[in-house]
């Protein structure tokens, strides 16, 4: 059951109000307007200008970070059409994922030690720059197609890069030599 107004109820207020308005003497009657329209303008204000003017002075900051956001997923986009066009080749052989792991891994210089056990690859890392570690992992996800399984890597104060092990996988060091 929807409620309605009463009009009798509205027409009562109306007229009470009405009266009592007219009894006013003119200057009190001309506060009232004044105060009725400060209050009538303070909401349109509160409910209507005020949003308007945030939004409008937001929109330049807020299509920044949106242009910011949309270059990035147009970058994974494109490393996503890359790598799915790089899944349409064959997969390298287990030599040649080999061959491109020890090369990437001497990359690193003397901070990177390599060992291979059936179908995982255990790098040991002592002191390796940041950027080095994170082009060589680069190198090893494109290259030979290896992504980390495990990783234990701590950086301790004062160190010059991060030391502990990154353990890799990949359907190709599974395969037979």
């Amino acid at each position: 059951m929807a409620l309605s107004p009463n009009p009798n109820a509205f027409k009562r207020l109306s007229a009470s109000t009405s009266t009592t308005f007219a009894r006013l003497a003119p200057r009190e009657r001309r506060a009232v307007v004044i105060a009725a329209w400060v209050l009538g303008l303070g909401l349109v204000w509160w409910l209507a200008v005020a949003p308007a003017l945030d939004t409008l002075f937001q929109a330049n900051a807020r299509h920044a970070r949106l242009d910011a956001q949309l270059a990035q997923m147009q970058r994974m986009a494109t490393a996503a059409d890359a790598l799915r066009g790089q899944n349409t080749a064959l997969p390298p052989s287990r030599d040649e994922v080999l061959r491109t792991l020890e090369v990437a891994t001497n990359g690193l210089g003397g901070t990177a030690q390599l060992s291979v056990l059936g179908d995982r690859a255990t790098v040991t890392l002592r002191n390796t720059q940041p950027d080095a570690l994170a082009q060589w992992l680069a190198q090893v996800r494109i290259n030979a197609r290896l992504i980390p399984l495990q990783s234990q890597l701590t950086r301790d104060p004062g160190s010059p890069g991060w030391s502990g092990t990154v353990v890799l996988t990949g359907p190709s060091l599974g395969q037979g030599s």
